[in-house]
């Protein structure tokens, strides 16, 4: 049984904590680790390492900001298979699909390594006679990020690179469910030549989050998770004075229309419903199925569901991984009593699907038919690999039961109508969405981020408006005078 200690200032830390959180295996229910459980404490240590690093950084020029993170990317390809299979350990992911996270996490560090045309002002000459104007963007100071056991690896890579390629130093506390990953990520950023402080990693769990939201020298928070969570962590941090960006929950839709290609649209949505066992922010959990398409999309999809292989991600086979923990069966189970009690079908049981090893937290693939709004099973997020299907008469009345939801991530339309499609993308209330695409996850030079319940705050995490939020504005005027001796002027300054 091993630690997973703190990483602060360059090192790995046993920290002041006497407790530890026990890490489990989800294949297996079994403890594979103990991760420190952090304390204020820990935190004011992370906070006065990344603050007694953050000048000599922000100093540090642009081209060898880059070259840091060139070599980084490099040092996260070479060791790819080793942070995928921390993954799939603590969470559970199949091995492809912990190294697609590891890939999809890297793409920001590549989009990092161009911060010096990403962080490019406007200069206006002459606004005045003899007077210049131009605009430059600046680090914050330190900035802190709380990120979510489902992506483990890239989440963290969403806000870590960027921040810290804007000239700030971060500290990260991730998921108490899986922190490995974490560690060997400061051990790579510490062999890709980052100073000590820039990156540190304190674990643990409440305490932890209300030292960061509190903590007087951090200037700005990105948080991933829940939208409880992600409120609270909205509320109190903007009470603290901070820049908060807090991406909540989800309940993406994909309204299939009469008119789509039956084979290729059940194909795309079985990936996206169970592909990492529904937890993904952008898994498809809402099926609406307009006109009298959906008795056949239904059938589709329970036979593609009944054919996915469960089991551990040692199976070489297994397509689809355990859920997190022994609460996310029991949500299922809650929701499909509820639903069923009420009137939906279930049209697939997944609690009875055959596993093909382990004996840890599984539930195979489920479907919810004829579910209604009001239904348990459609108005909370249960983040497992549970499908509802609503029935709609019409787009226009599919589009008012996602604008009805309180969550709004990600929408997905299937149709072959170029009409229909750009009436959707214009009215649907969401941040991202697709068109015969079931994950319309944004690549890393846009920003990812939802409407409603899913984002409190202005900012989009990752991409362009990443640099915005890890950065503040300054407009400087200049103006060189003559030999000749100005007089003073007491009325308010024009370009007259």
């Amino acid at each position: 049984m091993h630690t997973i200690e703190h990483w602060i200032d360059g090192k790995a830390v046993p920290g002041s904590a006497a407790g530890r959180i026990p890490v489990h295996d989800p294949a297996t229910a079994g403890v594979v680790a103990e991760a420190i459980d952090g304390t204020s404490e820990d935190v004011d240590q992370a906070v006065a390492a990344a603050r007694a690093a953050a000048p000599g950084w922000a100093e540090v020029s642009l081209s060898r900001r880059a070259s840091h993170f060139f070599r980084l990317k490099q040092l996260l390809d070479e060791h790819a298979d080793d942070l995928a299979e921390l993954i799939s350990t603590e969470h559970g992911k199949t091995r492809e699909d912990a190294l697609g996270e590891v890939a999809r996490g890297t793409d920001i560090v590549e989009f990092a390594c161009g911060i010096a045309n990403l962080l490019k002002g406007e200069i206006s000459e002459q606004v005045s006679t003899g007077v210049d104007s131009w605009s430059v963007r600046q680090p914050l100071g330190v900035v802190a990020g709380i990120t979510p056991f489902n992506f483990p690896v890239m989440v963290p890579m969403w806000m870590a690179p960027l921040a810290i390629a804007c000239g700030n130093t971060f500290v990260l506390k991730p998921s108490e469910k899986d922190p490995s990953p974490s560690l060997l990520l400061a051990e790579l950023f510490d062999r890709a030549g980052f100073p000590p402080g820039v990156f540190n990693v304190v674990h643990g769990g409440p305490t932890v989050v209300n030292a960061l939201l509190d903590h007087p020298d951090i200037e700005a928070i990105s948080f991933v998770g829940s939208t409880p969570i992600a409120r609270h962590v909205y509320e109190r941090g903007t009470a603290a004075g901070k820049r908060v960006q807090a991406l909540g929950g989800a309940k993406n839709h994909a309204v299939v229309l009469p008119d789509a290609d039956l084979e290729q649209t059940t194909s795309a949505l079985t990936g996206a419903v169970y592909g990492s066992a529904g937890q993904r922010c952008m898994a498809i959990s809402a099926v609406v199925a307009v006109g009298d398409v959906g008795d056949d999309l239904v059938a589709r999809l329970r036979t593609q569901a009944e054919q996915i292989r469960v089991g551990p991600a040692t199976d070489p086979e297994s397509e689809m991984g355990p859920v997190i923990s022994d609460a996310t069966i029991e949500r299922i189970d809650a929701a499909i009593t509820d639903a069923t009690e009420r009137g939906a079908t279930l049209a697939l049981d997944g609690r009875a699907a055959p596993i093909a090893s382990g004996d840890g937290w599984f539930v195979g693939p489920t479907i919810l038919d004829h579910v209604t709004p009001e239904m348990d099973a459609y108005t909370t997020e249960i983040f497992g690999p549970l499908l509802v299907v609503l029935r709609a008469a019409s787009l226009d009345e599919a589009l008012e039961v996602i604008a009805a939801n309180p969550y709004g991530n990600g929408a997905a339309l299937f149709t072959s109508s170029g009409a229909a499609a750009r009436g959707f993308q214009r009215r649907v209330q969401a941040g991202m969405v697709g068109i015969n695409v079931p994950i319309p996850v944004p690549l890393a030079f846009y920003s990812f981020g939802g409407w409603k319940s899913s984002l409190f705050g202005d900012t989009h995490i990752h991409g362009p408006e990443a640099i915005h939020f890890y950065t503040r504005g300054k407009v400087i005027t200049t103006r060189w005078l003559d030999d000749n001796v100005a007089t003073a002027s007491f009325s308010f300054p024009t370009t007259r």
